[in-house]
């Protein structure tokens, strides 16, 4: 079923429902026991349910009981003290950080990873390429169909989110219409699998995801919590992951420049990709909590090979970009 996307509201509408959802953070014994509660930009999902999983292995009587919500609902829980922890695209405000400090909070937040935003089609789409620029006039409704972009016989573009409330909606709006109104060729699916779907299905279809779902190490996801621990654990050097075969991945450029580059680690890295956003875990947990330990792991060398495995960019960790003979 495909929804309309509606106008996005500010992010500090308080999230009627996700509060009430949220169970008693319980009083933990050390920073590796114990239970407490995250709230996650459901977008990063995929990422923070392998944190999980290796933390949880290494420290088998800690609990993290992971919530996926909106960016907004995860910000406000945090603001109404509702849980300690949240992982969200952009950093807090200084208006933010002050009324936390005035509720008596110590906040801490670290930037824990770069994101590319990826644009994939059907494999039946001839287009491999667009400019910055032709995303936003299709963004803009400007340009509605593929005969706009390029010669084609293909019809009107049909412009895929996985939520309207998605920070994918807000960076793509901000960054490349400042702000502005979104076209009538913009739908909302209500999942990032759904996104999958409305592409497979649709040759006209464009799906705006981050990189993280669409790398073939996503495959970690169907090995066991110890297969995944053991590969992170290890002091053997972590590979980049590569981008999956099943859809095909726009190569993009900004207007001003010849060479399009596809949403690779090593194009995250050298700022050659365009559309990039950062990733931020902030919390209020005291010194020797579990919220404050988990937050270590993730910040940490561990946290950070969990982020590389991925297909984003690691925050806190050397990289050394290998070329590779063929």
């Amino acid at each position: 079923m495909k929804y309309k996307l509606l106008p996005l509201v500010g992010s500090l509408i308080l999230a009627v429902g996700l509060t009430g959802c949220l169970k008693y953070e319980k009083k933990t014994n050390s920073s590796t026991t114990g239970t407490t509660t995250i709230v996650c930009d459901d977008t990063f999902r995929n990422i923070m349910e392998q944190e999980v999983d290796v933390f949880e292995y290494q420290y088998p009587d800690a609990h993290i009981l992971a919530r996926y919500a909106t960016q907004a609902e995860a910000i406000d829980s945090l603001m109404s003290l509702n849980t300690k922890t949240i992982v969200i695209g952009r950093d807090l405000t200084k208006e933010e950080k002050k009324y936390l400090k005035g509720q008596r909070k110590n906040v801490k937040s670290s930037k824990i990873a770069v994101d590319a935003i990826a644009l994939i089609v059907n494999k039946d789409n001839p287009c491999s390429m667009m400019t910055t620029k032709e995303v936003a006039d299709i963004l803009s409704g400007s340009s509605r169909y593929w005969n706009d972009i390029e010669p084609s016989e293909l019809g009107e573009i049909a412009i895929i989110f996985d939520n309207k409330n998605s920070s994918l909606v807000s960076y793509m709006r901000d960054s490349l219409l400042n702000g502005g109104e979104l076209g009538p060729n913009v739908y909302a699916q209500g999942s990032i699998p759904a996104v999958y779907e409305a592409v497979e299905k649709n040759v006209n279809a464009i799906g705006v995801l981050g990189v993280s779902w669409i790398t073939s190490d996503m495959s970690s996801v169907e090995i066991t919590q110890e297969e995944l621990a053991q590969s992170v654990l290890s002091d053997a050097p972590i590979q980049g992951a590569t981008l999956s075969q099943n859809f095909k991945v726009l190569k993009l450029r900004r207007p001003d420049e010849v060479t399009a580059y596809k949403p690779y680690q090593e194009n995250i890295f050298n700022g050659t990709y365009p559309l990039f956003r950062q990733i931020y875990m902030i919390t209020t947990g005291v010194s020797g909590s579990l919220a404050s330990g988990f937050y270590s792991f993730v910040t940490g060398d561990i946290g950070q090979k969990i982020i590389m495995k991925t297909g984003i960019m690691p925050a806190r960790m050397r990289i050394q970009v290998v070329e590779v003979s063929k």
